[in-house]
């Protein structure tokens, strides 16, 4: 009875099912409203920046408590109904619509990939779209715990975070093809991730390796891969919806790949960099 309970909630309750994106409807469906929040953002950031540049001039990092583990803990929370929903509902619309399919010879693989020309952004896969969509504002906090921490501008921050509003909001306002994977493996690492954060933001042990940033490259490299595959079957398919939008996003990742691989390089040469200064250090302990 759990079960059942938990299916019908997050995907045959309905406001799932009858879910429509709309622009008089959902909050934040305007492109008015993506780019004035997303300018804020940036604006916001750079200011906060600035004053805490000349009120505190000596970089001291500014304690939170436990606000950034609280906030961890949610986030975690949260991905993993969006990652269980969507799961749930992407099952739930390849069972009502397989009769459909079978005159187009299309497999629910192929469905996650490529939606068929003339989807709409409507029930129950696009409601858990717009969840992650809305989701990713919450994100913004992470800016702000790494200006008053750490009292410098996480310009990557500011790119990724922009970047993955801006696709989020395309994959609604066009029925994007490849969302439904793309939801369902950033949902999976973000609620890996944030637990991972909130279990060493309670003061429990850490891993021994970048543990964070080679979970997001691995997301990147999974993304790349089925960036492939949605451009394989819009070639032999005749077409898969919202492929300009998909175009568009393409260029957009490609630009998030760029900065996580820039900034993992880094990582990479800082950790190898304290390495040999440890056993420098060890070895000159034992000649002494």
């Amino acid at each position: 009875m759990g079960i059942e309970r938990v299916i019908y909630y997050l995907s045959e309750h309905p406001s799932i099912v009858g879910f429509r994106w709309s622009h008089s409807q959902s909050w934040g469906s305007t492109w008015s409203f993506l780019v004035t929040s997303v300018a804020l953002y940036i604006l916001a950031s750079l200011t906060l920046h600035l004053l805490l540049c000349l009120l505190l001039p000596r970089r001291r990092p500014i304690p939170l408590g436990p606000i950034p583990a609280v906030h961890s803990l949610a986030m975690a929370l949260l991905s993993s109904t969006i990652f269980v929903g969507i799961l749930l509902s992407a099952a739930a619309e390849i069972r009502d619509t397989r009769w459909f399919w079978r005159r187009s010879k299309t497999t629910p693989f192929q469905w996650l990939l490529c939606f068929p020309l003339g989807t709409r952004p409507s029930g129950r896969v696009f409601f858990w779209s717009y969840i992650f969509y809305i989701s990713r504002f919450l994100l913004l906090l992470r800016t702000l715990f790494s200006l008053l921490r750490r009292r410098s501008l996480p310009t990557h921050h500011l790119l990724n975070h922009s970047l993955l509003i801006f696709m989020s909001f395309l994959w609604l306002e066009f029925s994007q093809s490849f969302q439904v994977l793309a939801i369902i493996f950033t949902t999976l690492v973000s609620t890996v991730v944030y637990g991972y954060r909130f279990w060493t933001a309670i003061g429990l042990p850490s891993a021994c390796f970048p543990f964070v940033l080679n979970c997001q490259m691995v997301l990147l490299g999974c993304n790349l891969i089925c960036h492939v595959g949605v451009l394989t079957l819009h070639l032999i398919k005749g077409g898969c919806n919202g492929i300009g939008a998909w175009g568009f996003n393409s260029v957009l990742n490609a630009a998030i790949l760029m900065v996580f691989l820039k900034f993992y390089v880094k990582n990479y040469k800082n950790v190898n960099a304290a390495s040999e200064s440890e056993i420098l250090a060890k070895a000159k302990l034992k000649d002494l």
